[in-house]
């Protein structure tokens, strides 16, 4: 290009901006993009909430380690009251009185994700004895990875919970 083509090119920018105006950095349409973007990847992210329940007080193993892997995992909550020596389990905030009633809905979780793991969140004072017929109920239907879930203080009542693994069955 000639010097007076840039020239005339330099003359028109220059009365463009003459008035003083500088571009600036507009944050309010930033903020609504990272919103749509947030809202967006939460969206197509799966994650599986633990469903916990607060009335359950779990046992302390002070030395217990987190679980390495994340798999899909069926939660179940032990209740236990000591006064009538029963339990009742919930899996998704469904309750079975007796252990033999969950049976039905680990085979179906089993169909969907053959890798599925158990997560049993039992109360402290829940007897040996409940927690071997649902470890052995679990056995019987295909899923051999059990694990517990566990406070590693005393102090905390919500506590940090820690899974545990054991894998195989009963």
């Amino acid at each position: 290009m000639s010097r007076a083509v840039i020239k005339r090119r330099r003359k028109k920018m220059e009365a463009v901006f003459s008035d003083g105006f500088e571009p600036e950095f507009q944050v309010a349409p930033m903020a609504d993009l990272l919103f749509v973007l947030l809202v967006f990847f939460m969206s197509i992210t799966t994650t599986e909430v633990l469903r916990v329940d607060k009335e359950i007080r779990l046992p302390v193993a002070p030395d217990a380690t987190d679980a390495k892997e994340k798999a899909s995992q069926i939660v179940l909550n032990v209740a236990w009251q000591p006064t009538a020596r029963t339990g009742t389990i919930k899996i998704d905030e469904i309750p079975y009185p007796n252990p033999g009633q969950i049976a039905p809905v680990l085979q179906n979780r089993i169909k969907a994700n053959p890798l599925i793991r158990v997560l049993i969140r039992a109360d402290r004072s829940v007897e040996y004895g409940y927690i071997a017929e649902i470890m052995r109920i679990c056995a019987q239907n295909g899923i051999a990875n059990v694990t517990f879930s566990v406070i590693t203080k005393e102090e905390n009542p919500g506590g940090t919970a820690v899974a545990i693994n054991t894998h195989g069955g009963l």
